[in-house]
């Protein structure tokens, strides 16, 4: 079996001759009753020694961060110059259920040459970010995404610093000086994902940033990437963790490493105390990759030698999240309203009769063999003859592609086998949620709600499956959740969360607190397995509580 190449006439294209080159991203501050215009078109970008075709938000990648006040309301105008129709999903915001940005439910996609206005409000701090519903795989990929940042009304919900910057966290897949084309029909890459083989820090290679001495600079981190987990961290810089995908933790932390799975978002605050060079790495188990530096110079003064860095060193705990924590000592002990679980049917490699053989191997760990049918101890996949198995250039199995295998971890770390990937789309490799109590998958499932209601959700990431693998598990703007446990064990650290992520194997309590009403979505936010139907649609009945409380 080898990976098949997309045919040129469904594909779209990768010309980049006469296009405006990308902007540099920044950032713009709006206020209460402010209108923004945003405008979707192909751009091109030299990344590396590659000059390729992509898509932006005014003509950068990413596209401008938007800073605004808790509590403000801000129109966006929105005009669709791209290949394709799009939204914009305003990512982990509680708002309006006809502004989500979900095509056909909430709103008509806006095709080519067409516009739509979005009114946004922003009753939560934290940090959120804006980004495609239609083709996320390739709208996404090709660079249409971007932050937001909401300033808290409270000046002291976040410690003092001397700065703040976002970081997006993306990779993207160049092949002979272009991106691996997409298919105009339907995605690909269905099974693991597209990894890329270049890793971008806003929207560039290597990243290069400046610092003083003593300074505390807070970043603001999101991994925009269609299926890569980031475990980032900083070599010679303090990091401690103050906030997650929809504001504070209930207690600040200092840590070594951060760990974003596609759509998750973490606040750190970093000091910078000595001199040098610091290096920003990904550090999987078996490989460390360079994403860029920051540069430290100079010698304190000011704030940069005293009250921030002071401040520092403090650990404070969340009022709000110490509260919740006592409000939810029954939720933790009932049983779940919900029961839902992910699955994976692959038939490219296990559909139709399997004829006997006499050797099976795991199309992951093909060092795995066996005599007999059975799984495979290291990932649990399912083992298949030997001789399906695809070849590589050098008539080797592929396998361990970049040394990333899981490890145990129930995290797919690389492309493990590329070529079966490649040949993946969602008529071959199927994803599935399923709710437990009725059987019902994906786009069948019908949950309802009401406003007011805390909803109890088990999430159960089948090990006994053709294919598993973590998962990011998103809701939009229904609400928010706190996550209550992981395999039995009380959460240790609550924050609020739009999204989860899933370890193969993985289970999960979450407790959705439902506020908003409307038809809203839930979903894997593997880019892929979205454009592979993994997802489905829950109803929120209006009741009298105000929205967004």
């Amino acid at each position: 079996m080898k990976g098949e190449a997309v045919d040129h006439q469904d594909a779209f294209t990768t010309e980049t001759e006469g296009l405006p080159e990308a902007s540099s991203p920044s950032v713009v501050r709006l206020y209460d009753g402010d209108v923004f215009d945003l405008s979707i078109h192909p751009v091109r970008k030299r990344i590396g020694d590659a000059e390729v075709r992509m898509l932006g938000y005014n003509g950068s990648i990413p596209g401008s961060t938007l800073h605004v006040d808790q509590g403000s309301e801000i129109t966006v105008q929105v005009a669709n110059n791209g290949d394709v129709e799009a939204t914009v999903h305003w990512h982990g915001l509680r708002l309006e259920n006809r502004y989500d940005g979900v095509p056909d439910e909430t709103q008509a996609p806006i095709p080519p040459g067409g516009a739509f206005t979005y009114k946004l409000r922003f009753p939560d701090p934290g940090f959120y970010w804006y980004h495609p519903h239609i083709r996320e795989d390739f709208a996404q990929e090709m660079g249409l995404y971007a932050p937001i940042i909401v300033e808290p009304a409270d000046p002291s919900y976040w410690p003092s610093v001397d700065r703040q910057l976002t970081v997006t966290l993306d990779d993207v897949l160049i092949e002979d000086g272009k991106m691996v084309p997409f298919r105009r029909s339907g995605s690909t890459f269905t099974a693991m994902g597209r990894f890329g083989n270049v890793m971008l820090i806003n929207g560039e290679s290597e990243f290069a940033g400046e610092a003083a001495l003593g300074e505390v600079v807070r970043l603001y981190l999101v991994n925009t990437a269609n299926t890569r987990i980031f475990n980032f961290a900083l070599r010679s810089a303090r990091m401690k963790l103050i906030g997650g995908d929809s504001g504070r933790y209930e207690r600040e932390t200092f840590v070594e490493e951060v760990l974003l799975s596609p759509s998750e978002r973490a606040v750190v605050d970093v000091l910078f105390d000595t001199t040098g060079e610091v290096r920003l790495e990904h550090r999987t188990p078996d490989h460390t990759y360079d994403l860029g530096s920051f540069s430290v110079a100079g010698t304190a003064t000011g704030d940069a030698a005293g009250n921030t860095a002071g401040s520092f060193e403090v650990l404070r705990t969340d009022p709000e999240l110490t509260t919740e924590r006592v409000l939810i000592e029954h939720d933790l002990e009932r049983e779940p309203d919900k029961v839902l679980s992910i699955v994976a049917s692959m038939p490219l490699l296990y559909g139709g009769e399997v004829q006997p053989a006499s050797s099976y191997a795991c199309p992951m760990h093909p060092e795995v063999t066996s005599t007999s049918p059975g799984t495979c101890p290291k990932c649990g996949m399912k083992l298949v003859p030997s001789d399906a198995m695809p070849e590589s250039a050098s008539g080797t199995h592929e396998g361990h592609a970049h040394g990333g295998h899981n490890h145990g971890d129930g995290l797919e770390w690389e492309d493990l086998m590329p070529e079966i990937n490649r040949a993946t789309d969602p008529t071959n490799m199927i994803w599935k949620l399923v709710d437990r109590e009725s059987g019902a998958e994906n786009h069948a499932i019908s949950w309802s709600f009401t406003q007011g209601e805390r909803v109890k959700i088990r999430l159960i990431n089948e090990v006994d499956s053709d294919h598993p693998m973590h998962h990011p598990f998103h809701v939009h703007g229904a609400g928010r959740f706190l996550i209550l446990s992981r395999d039995g064990q009380t959460e240790p650290n609550l924050v609020w969360k739009d999204t989860v992520l899933l370890r193969a194997g993985e289970t999960v309590n979450i407790l959705l607190y439902v506020t908003n009403p409307g038809l809203w979505m839930a979903h894997c936010h593997i880019a892929e397995h979205i454009e592979g139907g993994m997802m489905f649609s829950f109803e929120v009945a209006r009741s009298s509580e105000r929205e967004g409380h």
